[in-house]
């Protein structure tokens, strides 16, 4: 294994091999200066015995007292050096005079330091003698009637101590050995399982890659979020945070924990995994995508990308809407120009009296229907609503027609969240009428609005096709549709406007489908106002029939 200066896995070994060095040789530093000292200890106390052992010789103390004419004591000093294996054995008199000695030139002569025996007590120590640095140990040699007369003196080398060290080092100094080479091995391993875990990257990139993603994360206008194969969060930023309202969300939450069940959910874990799935949420309307995420070929997880599409929406429905007035403004147009033609004829011929009755009965007939409107519907925002989408729908070939029971005098005083709930229901039933098969007649909407008590109830039903029973309860679900898709165009968002703004303002929505679809929806008056001014507008804008320039956000 190649390794370079600078590389993770250099510095890695580097590291583990220099604190197990380190952390070794203290250790065998404190082994062998415990073994040494102890090591000591043991010739001292083994030197105290000896000595204690020969002044309690009866013989020694004998010719001792003697003056040991006969050289006993020498004798019997060589003996126990040759059995015990001391370094020496010197027996001296009260006056310091040497009867034993390994240096026979020395016997007879006097020592020079004191005899520290004489006070009956055995004396230990390191001393620096003739012999060299050893171990010693004096011991008293007393009379018969038990008074110090000598003293016996022991030694065992340093040098015999330190063969016995030595010898006691070299295991340990075998096993500091083989825990550098473990150590080693260790640290080999340790450095490819950690260039594993980082991709090959060394810690500068990894600190570069770090710098880039906070500053890419946080200043994207997107929100991104990613999650382990646990599905626990490990990347998340400010504008996905804003977008699924959970600014108190932490790296390392569950999912589970921060959305609740729910299309959002299902979207955000995979259950649905259509590209550019939508999600209609209590602020925004949102363009969700989910990627697995790859790394040297394990899958480490997966990230989405969350897109607010309210403004582009809102946009191309409110272009949609006005694109169908332009076209019924312009069969109008048509209209109009023929019975402009048809006036301008009767007066060319003459007829200045079927002329004047031709025009009143167009007046008449305009007013009438206007007139009738606003005796039914008090709101002008709902009857203005309900006049265009008539006027849009008969272009289609479709009539939609107000119930002549319905009574609405009223309304609430914010009519955004009603015009917003009530456009919806009708431009899905014009769609789903005009959608069907040429032959199917008579194609009618028809709308029924009645205010009771402070709650209004809005039925709209259409003869179309209706909706399949095994489908009625999906109607509601962000992104669920029966239509064709339109390029730009994101389906399947007005009814699950229509069931959030109901829920919100305390209504309850119920669809039925027998002859047709037919959508049940009561709504107190009171919890309609204020709901429109925060719910996203992105099914029918009240500017398309000059009633303002209000917008609301779901």
């Amino acid at each position: 294994m190649r390794l370079h200066s600078n590389a993770l896995s250099s510095r890695i070994l580097v590291a583990v091999l220099a604190i197990i060095a380190v952390t070794m040789a203290i250790g065998l530093g404190l082994y062998a200066s415990l073994a040494r000292s102890t090591a000591d200890s043991n010739a001292r106390q083994r030197a105290s015995d000896i000595a204690a052992a020969v002044g309690d010789m009866e013989v020694v103390s004998t010719a001792l007292a003697a003056g040991d004419p006969q050289g006993i004591i020498r004798g019997v000093a060589d003996k126990v050096v040759k059995d015990t294996g001391a370094a020496y054995v010197v027996v001296i008199d009260a006056n310091g005079t040497r009867y034993s000695h390994p240096n026979p030139a020395l016997i007879g002569k006097r020592v020079e330091e004191p005899v520290v025996a004489l006070d009956g007590h055995i004396h230990t120590g390191v001393n620096n003698g003739s012999l060299g640095r050893s171990a010693n140990a004096r011991a008293p040699i007393r009379d018969s009637s038990g008074k110090p007369i000598g003293e016996v003196s022991v030694g065992i080398l340093a040098t015999k101590v330190t063969a016995q060290l030595d010898q006691a080092l070299l295991p340990a100094i075998l096993y500091t050995g083989l825990a550098l080479a473990v150590g080693f091995v260790a640290s080999l391993i340790l450095a490819r399982a950690i260039k594993r875990a980082t991709f090959g990257l060394e810690p500068a990139e990894i600190v570069a890659l770090v710098q880039e993603r906070e500053a890419t994360l946080h200043g994207i206008r997107e929100g991104v979020i990613a999650f382990d194969t646990q599905g626990r969060v490990n990347v998340l930023n400010d504008e996905a945070r804003r977008l699924l309202g959970i600014a108190g969300a932490t790296v390392g939450q569950r999912l589970d924990d921060l959305v609740p069940q729910g299309r959002l959910h299902d979207i955000l874990s995979g259950v649905v995994s259509d590209a550019d799935a939508v999600a209609v949420t209590d602020e925004n309307l949102l363009v969700i995508n989910r990627m697995p995420v790859t790394v040297a070929g394990r899958e480490t997880g997966w990230v989405v990308t969350i897109r607010d599409r309210t403004e582009m929406e809102a946009l191309l429905r409110q272009l949609d809407s006005v694109e169908s007035i332009t076209n019924a403004l312009r069969a109008q147009e048509h209209e109009y120009s023929n019975r402009l033609h048809a006036l301008s004829g009767l007066l060319e011929l003459g007829e200045i009296e079927e002329a004047t009755a031709y025009a009143g009965q167009l007046t008449a007939q305009s007013a009438f229907a206007a007139q009738e409107m606003r005796d039914r519907i008090g709101p002008p925002v709902v009857a203005a609503l309900l006049l265009a989408k008539m006027t849009v729908a008969a272009e289609r070939g479709v009539e939609v027609m107000l119930d002549p029971e319905s009574r609405m005098l009223t309304g609430a005083r914010d009519p955004t969240a009603l015009v917003t709930i009530l456009g919806n229901l009708v431009d899905n039933a014009v769609d789903a009428v005009a959608g069907g098969p040429s032959d199917r007649q008579p194609r009618q909407v028809i709308v029924h609005i009645e205010e009771s008590d402070q709650v209004v109830s809005i039925s709209v039903s259409d003869t179309g096709p209706g909706i399949p029973q095994d489908q009625l309860e999906q109607v509601f679900v962000d992104g669920y549709s029966t239509k064709t898709p339109r390029a730009g165009l994101h389906r399947g968002v007005g009814l699950a406007l229509v069931h959030r703004l109901v829920l919100r303002a305390g209504g309850s929505i119920v669809v039925t489908s027998q002859a047709g679809a037919r959508f049940d929806v009561t709504l107190p008056l009171g919890g309609l106002d204020g709901v429109g001014g925060s719910a996203p507008s992105i099914g029918i804008e009240p500017t398309a029939f000059g009633t303002g320039n209000r917008r609301s956000i779901l």
